[in-house]
């Protein structure tokens, strides 16, 4: 699991509700009206379900949600270090030496790549397939973004609706309050009542759909990163590069910071077992 998804739900919802705690907000008041929660989380699917095709909005609120509470298994550093492996053993061994280490790899695109390099395809085909592999993955990507920065953008609106409908309630049953009721009081939980739907669409709108939608953005684009890695690695290895040469390359994708740690580290070169590749 994600920590930093865990992390931050825990701690913006219960911001919210220590809030209402420690202002004495009435807990009946704000979860009995249950229909307030039907309506904005009902209501909310509802209309994303309108905005896109089926197919789009179940793989993109099902797939989102996994990618925004799954912890990614490598970053950069570790393929970074398995490429240039790899090119140190294909420079010592030849291209065919990969082919049990392409076949233990985890992730699908490295090993589909690295076993394009043994079959001895042209450099343009292989960066044509890979290139459309990662095309075809942030669009995927982009979709579940979407859907979900949609359904920030509706939940919301449902809130105001669901207030209005109760504001409407409040003011039509006026009109039956005896001349001993309390229309003070009985005015004040009816508004209050009425102001439910408003809290829930703005608070699941601000803590939930928003927050995913951009941790999905923000893992899009470190995956685009991870690919473009990989891409340039993988034809590099093909290319019969030098792995320092290769290292060096790579690490030019890297924030400057990291670069250089791995500088003053030495490397990645023969110092760092294999990537799995396991995990995005």
């Amino acid at each position: 699991m994600d920590f930093a998804t865990i992390a931050g739900l825990i701690i913006g919802f219960g911001a919210v509700f220590f809030a209402g705690w420690v202002g004495g907000t009435d807990p009946h008041i704000v979860f009995g009206r249950y229909e307030a929660i039907i309506l904005i989380i009902a209501g909310t699917l509802g209309a994303t379900i309108t905005s896109f095709p089926l197919r789009t909005f179940v793989r993109g609120f099902f797939g989102g949600f996994r990618t925004a509470f799954v912890e990614v298994n490598y970053h950069e550093r570790d393929v970074i270090s398995t490429l240039v492996s790899f090119a140190e053993k294909a420079r010592r061994e030849g291209l065919l030496a990969l082919e049990n280490e392409a076949a233990a790899l985890d992730d699908e695109f490295m090993r589909k790549g690295i076993q394009l390099v043994i079959d001895g395809r042209d450099t343009e085909i292989i960066r044509k397939v890979l290139e459309t592999e990662v095309s075809n993955t942030q669009e995927l990507g982009s979709k579940a973004e979407a859907v979900f920065t949609c359904m920030g953008g509706y939940s919301p609106t449902l809130g105001i609706i669901g207030t209005v409908l109760g504001l409407i309630g409040m003011l039509r049953g006026l009109a039956s309050l005896g001349a001993s009721t309390n229309v003070a009081g009985t005015i004040g939980v009816a508004t209050a009542q009425a102001f439910v739907a408003t809290f829930f669409g703005i608070m699941l709108a601000n803590l939930l759909w928003l927050p995913i939608g951009t941790k999905i953005k923000e893992r899009n684009a470190q995956l685009l990163l991870l690919r473009e890695i990989m891409i340039e690695g993988i034809l590099a290895i093909q290319a019969g590069d030098n792995p320092r040469l290769l290292e060096e390359k790579l690490l030019a994708f890297l924030d400057p910071r990291e670069r250089e740690t791995e500088i003053e580290e030495g490397g990645h070169v023969a110092t760092e077992p294999g990537f799995s590749g396991s995990g995005a």
